[in-house]
């Protein structure tokens, strides 16, 4: 066997062994090189396994007007090998982090979407790939967590990612694509110096691994300790970070007061990290700290990381998502026939069992939701009259949360806030006439 046909059988080797427990996979097919390998090894698993069922994915960005035509080209290569394919488009806005990171959110945003349970998502990422990643963690100033780059397992959402490619050169990619004749599409953005990846990847690299021919795989096990490292900070401190939130994930200012600033910024670290929030920098965090945690106490305080907002309340913060304006809602339903979904990711309202009581509507009551109240209420249970700010502070809503609780209304009277209280009006006063209305987010 030839030295070339022995290293093509042995990169498919590795690969096999990595999906080994995989069952289920989908392939993030661009149309380029790399993808294009790994789209052809998983073609030649599928002749090895019959339990394996692969499915790609080529994401539009539309940032090129190649794009159609590479999207055509990885429908019929998919054709050819009897793999299934969606384009799934998406609009890239680069007005806060430019165009690399904003496609790069984009992206990984609509496979989260697009992945089925227990499936598998595979992406591309390379030997050569892993030292941009590391060096650009190292122009931001990146900590160990920065420079962990990328791992060859992860996760996005309730799914695993695997980089079964992670440990491999690009020139082995280009041979195994040479040894098949495969063909794949060129960006041509890619020599596009002005994109900082690629300044490495055109500039930088070819100088570095002439010098030092092994640079790449050194930079790779740097990675490594440094995930290492971040491995070991998440054991040490996970006792500690779960002691201070509560069961909705909110973190407790106070138990963070008497720490050293090191150890106090390695916990919010692991916190946004729990809520999906791109690695703040170490002003991000100062920020945070100063003007959100410590703000004075009849303060409103608010930071925006990325797509989501930081929040206190009570000696507590929280991580959000943006709020959104629903006030001018008004959503018919009919429990009965089925659930109602609501606007803007604000979950689904259902009849379920043990969930608040209210009374049926009488026959001439038609049942709506809306957001936000005011007024002077009365509530079951209560022998006067709250105005709606008092009864959310009664009840520990945060001011951002009380326009965003879905209200429910019979006629042009509200009944309940869902989840929190119930109006005298909609009390349910015979098990055989009452409605359980349940909240739920997911």
């Amino acid at each position: 066997m030839s030295s070339e046909r022995t290293d093509v059988a042995a990169l498919l080797e590795n690969v096999a062994v990595q999906l080994s427990g995989c069952q289920r996979v989908l392939v993030a097919y661009s149309g380029g090189l790399d993808s294009s390998v790994l789209l052809h090894m998983l073609y030649q698993l599928m002749q090895q396994r019959s339990d394996i069922v692969v499915r790609a994915a080529y994401v539009h960005h539309g940032l090129s007007p190649h794009a159609e035509r590479w999207a055509q080209h990885c429908m019929h290569t998919c054709q050819q090998w009897d793999i299934p394919c969606t384009v799934l488009p998406v609009t890239v806005d680069a007005r806060e982090r430019g165009v690399e990171a904003a496609a790069r959110e984009a992206r990984y945003q609509v496979l989260r979407q697009h992945l089925l349970p227990e499936e598998v998502l595979l992406t591309a990422q390379h030997l050569d790939d892993q030292s941009e990643t590391f060096l650009l963690a190292l122009k931001r100033g990146s900590g160990p967590a920065g420079l962990s780059a990328m791992g060859a397992t992860g996760q996005l959402g309730a799914n695993r990612l695997l980089r079964p490619l992670l440990d491999v050169a690009r020139a082995q990619l280009e041979n195994y694509a040479h040894h098949y004749r495969l063909t794949w599409v060129d960006d041509e953005s890619n020599g596009d110096a002005r994109y900082d990846r690629n300044f490495l990847r055109l500039q930088v690299l070819p100088q570095l691994k002439q010098r030092w021919p092994s640079f790449p795989e050194a930079v790779a096990r740097s990675a490594r300790l440094c995930a290492e490292q971040e491995q070991l900070l998440d054991e040490l401190l996970a006792v500690s970070l779960q002691s201070a939130c509560d069961a909705k994930g909110a973190l407790a200012i106070d138990a963070l007061l008497p720490l050293s600033e090191p150890h106090r910024f390695a916990l919010l670290r692991r916190w946004l990290r729990g809520h999906e929030v791109a690695m703040p920098s170490r002003e991000q965090l100062l920020h945070l700290w100063q003007d959100v945690a410590l703000s004075r106490q009849d303060a409103e305080p608010l930071l925006q990381l990325g797509s989501v907002q930081i929040r206190r309340f009570r000696q507590r913060l929280y991580c959000i998502a943006e709020c959104v304006n629903a006030v001018d809602l008004v959503l018919p339903w009919h429990p009965e026939q089925g659930v109602l979904t609501l606007p803007h990711r604000l979950g689904y309202l259902s009849l379920a069992e043990q969930s608040m009581r209210v009374r049926r509507p009488h026959p001439d009551e038609q049942v709506s939701v809306r957001f936000g109240l005011k007024g002077k209420l009365h509530i079951v249970g209560r022998s006067g009259g709250r105005s709606a700010k008092k009864l959310w502070q009664e009840y520990a809503i945060p001011p951002w949360m009380r326009e965003q609780i879905p209200i429910l209304y019979y006629n042009e009277y509200p009944i309940a806030a869902v989840g929190v209280f119930v109006m005298r009006e909609g009390e349910a006063h015979d098990d055989s006439a009452a409605w359980q209305v349940a909240w739920s987010m997911v």
